[in-house]
This record gives C-alpha cells, structure tokens and sequence, in this order.
C-alpha cells in the first residue's frame, strides 16, 4: 500500500467503494487522514463496514462540516452528461475533488529514494484501444528482462495498493479518459497515447472532451518522454505539440501501425508484420511480429510499437525486448486464443466492446464465423461494412442481435439469442482453417456484468464442446 501523504489529520470523503475506492480509503487511513466512505450500493457499503471503514452520508444536513477533499470513483460523472449530485454538492462546499490516481501521484515518491541508485520511474499508458495489452506487454517484457516492476491503474489492481517503490522499479499503469480527465496531480516518466475513437462521448460532451482528457497526461503531465500514435490527427496533433515543447529531440517518439514513419529523431512502426526502430535517419533493429502468437494481428503491432518504444526508453537492449515479446501470454479476452479444435480456432476478444476494436479482430484472421450483439453503440455495426470480407457468417446474440443484423447487408447472419447457441452453431458450420471469434463490438450489459463475465461464458462455451 502507498500511504497517501498531504491530509494527516484531516477527514476526507470517498465517494464509490469498489476495487479503486477502497484501496484509496485504506491509504488515507495509512496516511494519517480520516477517510468518511459513502456509495449507493448498500452491498458495498457493508464491505467497506467489514473492513474497519468509516461510512458517512454525504447528502445528510452538514455533512460537509470539516471535509477537506473528496476522492471520486472513476466510473461516477463529474461533469457530462451531468455532475453527480455528490459532486455538484462538494463544488458548492469548497471541496477539493480528487481521485485515487491524483493522490498516487502525490504520495508515490517519498524521501526514501534519497537512498536509491536508480530513481523509480512510473509509465502511464492511454488510449481507446489497446491500453491493457500495451500495459501488460511493457510488464511482462521487464518481468521477463529481471527488472522490479509493477502493474496497477484500469488494470490489474488500485494504484494505492501498489507496494512503495524500490530501487529502480518502474510503475506501469493503464490509465482511462476516466482516470486522466479528474486527477488533481499528474507526473508520469513516461506516457503513452496509442489512437483515438469515439467512445464514452456522452461522459466527455464529445469527441473533443474525450481528447482532451487523454491530452491532460502529456499537457499537464509534463513526461520526460511521450510514445505517441500518429494513426490519427489527434496522435499527430500531440505529437507535434510535444516536440515542439521538447525542441525537436528524442523525448517525443512517434509509433505507427501500417506506414512508414519519415522525418524526425526517434521512430517504430509496423508495416506488413514487421516492426522497425529508426533512430536519427537511421534503421536500428528489425522484429518479425508475425509469428508470435500472443500478438495477432495489426491492432497488436501497434501495442507491440508503443511497448518497444516504452522499454527501449528504459534500456532495454533489441534482444531483451524481443525475447519477452515472444514469451507474452497474450491477455483474457483480448484476441486470446482459447482452443484449436478440428483445424477450427476459437479467439476470445470478448473486450471489442466498440466497432474500432472489432474491425482490429477483424482484419487479424482469414475466415470468420464471428460472433457479435450486445447493447449496441450509437450508430450500431454500420462503420463495420468495410471489414466483413474475412466474415463467411455471423452469429448474433443480445439486445441488438436484430438490428446488426439489418446492418450486414449480403453477409449471411443468423440470430442465436445466446453465447452456448451461438458458439455451438458456429462450431457446427466451421470448416479447418475458420476462427470462430468473439468480437461483441457492443458492450454487455444486456446479459451480463462486464466484458469478462461474457468472455468467460465463451470460454465455457467452447470448452462445452468437448462434451458433445
């Protein structure tokens, strides 16, 4: 746990006790301070009891009364499309409103690093899509090349539930629009944009609200490096306007999924599987990506470019980078193979929540009998039409099952109400050398919690049929 410093003495209200609420509320305990919890959930409530925790009514008559802060959930709105009414109330009380990612930034470096030989650095990694495999590849190669490191953020665990730093540990965290737009106190080593894609809007008041709270970890963040994707204007906006804050040197290093990168001090792509390192005019390494199984597909090339930018800014040699890519695991529900069953793959991308990702898994594999629905997303499946080439069918599931359905034009579909049905069609009609992919391209809240929840039922699913 990282003791939050700057509120001894004082009391501080936490606002949403999940895995990120309560891990804060400990560390203001651990700090010194006297965390006052609060969610509408009576469950989480009674967790945050079973723990020791103080509750207290924020809505009740002066409950305000001596509060100094509040630290806010990320999934509670504080702006758009309207503030909590929790929030709107603190404005009101001159409260300063926080979050656990502010307060990390805060408290992570203490005086006990006068004594280190290498100072800690911390990566933040954000972007639409791709955040977790980024995050997670950066963790693993350092893992694997012996290097102390830490994984936290919108993955993994709280981020004040970390361990205190050690000597020359590094600090990677995935960090959310979410996460990035409300934090008080930004301070990364180095930070990380991947691409950008409408998702959230409503949370952010558009496109440009969305943006702009991914821009926060590099504009007020100030890192010592920025890995930046030029894939898009936005990317190539940041970029430009990190290099000129940085006098046109190494500390800006842009990346890019399928061009050619010309001009500038520091550069990795990928094109037609390859990813190259440029330095200076000049080609420094080569990596075939093609045949590493834990990154299929172009969408991954573009998280392989962003964690070999990461890790050679950390010294990392060519060979030690390569050598953890090729070991990497792959995540849950992220273009995970799950089986090979009769010459047929089973991939389980159960996180392609919106159409960007989706057209990613698309494009990653030849033959697909793609299943997808949901709680469909402004707009549907439509902006997918350019990507059914590799779908010979579709089988469909969830609220929206109908109206994707609409949307396929000439590629053949069928409705199967649920995940068994549909996987156990898919599996019935695939021929060796088809991939039976779970690519939602909607979120899951009609049948289930969470994304996790619908690729495990996949997973289930696929396994089922063994026993058939």
């Amino acid at each position: 746990m990282i003791p939050v410093r700057g509120y001894v003495g004082h009391k501080v209200a936490v606002l949403g006790l999940g895995r990120s609420g309560l891990a804060a509320a400990r560390a203001l305990e651990a700090g010194g301070a006297t965390a006052l919890c609060w969610d509408d959930s009576a469950e989480a409530r009674a967790r945050a009891l079973a723990e020791g925790l103080v509750l207290h009514d924020p809505t009740r008559a002066g409950a305000w009364d001596g509060i100094v802060a509040l630290i806010v959930s990320p999934g509670i709105p504080h702006l758009y499309p309207s503030p909590n009414p929790i929030i709107a109330s603190a404005w009101d009380h001159g409260v300063v409103v926080d979050n656990d990612i502010g307060l990390f930034f805060r408290s992570y470096a203490t005086q006990d690093w006068d004594n280190f030989e290498t100072m800690p650095q911390v990566v933040a990694v954000t972007g639409s899509n791709g955040k977790s495999t980024t995050s997670a590849l950066i963790h693993h190669v350092l893992q694997a090349a012996n290097r102390p490191v830490q994984l936290a953020g919108n993955i993994g665990r709280g981020v004040l539930d970390l361990a205190p730093a050690s000597d020359g540990e590094v600090i990677v965290l995935e960090l959310s629009s979410y996460q990035t737009e409300l934090a008080r106190a930004l301070a990364p080593d180095i930070a990380v944009f991947l691409n950008l894609s409408p998702d959230h809007l409503d949370r952010h008041g558009g496109i440009g609200g969305y943006f702009a709270a991914k821009r926060r970890l590099f504009a007020e963040g100030s890192p010592d490096r920025a890995v930046i994707g030029v894939d898009e204007a936005e990317g190539r906006f940041l970029a430009n306007q990190m290099r000129e804050a940085a006098d046109g040197g190494d500390p800006v290093i842009r990346i890019s999924s399928g061009q050619k990168l010309q001009g500038g001090d520091w550069t990795v792509f990928a094109r037609k599987g390859f990813l190259a390192e440029w330095r200076k005019g000049r080609q420094v390494v080569s990596v075939d990506l093609r045949d590493i199984p834990g990154l299929p597909g172009a969408h991954n090339h573009q998280n392989a470019c962003a964690a070999w930018a990461v890790c050679r800014s950390l010294g990392l040699a060519p060979r030690l980078v390569e050598t953890g890519f090729r070991s990497y695991p792959g995540l849950p529900h992220r273009s995970q193979l799950i089986a090979v069953r009769g010459g047929v793959a089973y991939v389980n991308d159960s996180k392609a929540t919106n159409t960007d990702s989706a057209a990613k898994a698309l494009q990653a594999f030849a033959r697909i009998r793609w299943i997808a629905g949901g709680l469909g997303k402004d707009g549907g499946i439509a902006a997918l039409a350019p990507y059914l080439g590799n779908v010979v069918k579709a089988y469909l599931i969830g609220h929206s099952a109908e109206e994707f359905a609409l949307q396929l034009g000439t590629t053949p579909s069928e409705q199967c109400g649920n995940m068994a049905n549909a996987v156990a069609r898919a599996a019935a009609e695939a021929e060796p050398g088809d991939t039976v992919l779970l690519a939602p391209a909607a979120a899951s809240f009609d049948q289930y919690p969470n994304f996790e929840k619908r690729g495990e039922d996949f997973v289930r699913a696929v396994q089922a049929l063994d026993d058939r």
